[in-house]
């Protein structure tokens, strides 16, 4: 379900009522938790917080890196956290702090799936995107780049 939204406000007021509240909350324990230096815009269809191309624009396809995103989608709601994705030990925290507080841990791999707002630790989530710098996303892109040019791509854990 990827939206047309061109603004957060947009992409919020098309969902339904209940979507919408727990979003709203969701995404304000997101914006109280995001370290210094992200934006928030509307990206991939979700409404995603990353690092301006001011700040960082050597990227490999050109777009701002995504730290943070958070969407709708069809059986349930998706927060995708790019800022732990690449740190194995920000990710293992990450989870045996979700697993304590006995919520479903319904994961991909850099995404956690949640069908209402009672299912999704918030502490848990704002604690992982705090731990997540701007410094630390730059550094994980740039190591997973050097693999690339190289000739070997280093794979990001």
């Amino acid at each position: 379900m990827r939206s047309e939204a061109t603004s957060v406000e947009d992409y919020l007021a098309d969902l339904a009522d209940d979507r919408q509240q727990a979003m709203t909350v969701v995404r304000r324990s997101i914006v109280e938790a995001l370290p210094t230096g992200l934006e928030e815009t509307m990206a991939w269809g979700m409404i995603a917080y990353v690092v301006p191309l001011e700040t960082f624009a050597d990227t490999y396809n050109g777009q701002p890196l995504l730290h943070t995103a958070l969407a709708s989608q069809k059986n349930c709601m998706s927060l995708y956290l790019h800022g732990i994705y690449g740190d194995p030990q920000l990710r293992e925290i990450f989870e045996a702090d979700y697993r304590a507080t006995g919520k479903r841990y319904d994961v991909g791999k850099s995404c956690v799936r949640f069908r209402r707002l009672e299912d999704l630790p918030l502490d848990v989530v704002g604690r992982a995107i705090e731990g997540a710098s701007v410094e630390q996303l730059i550094a994980q892109h740039e190591s997973a780049m050097a693999g690339r040019k190289s000739g070997r791509r280093k794979r990001v854990p």
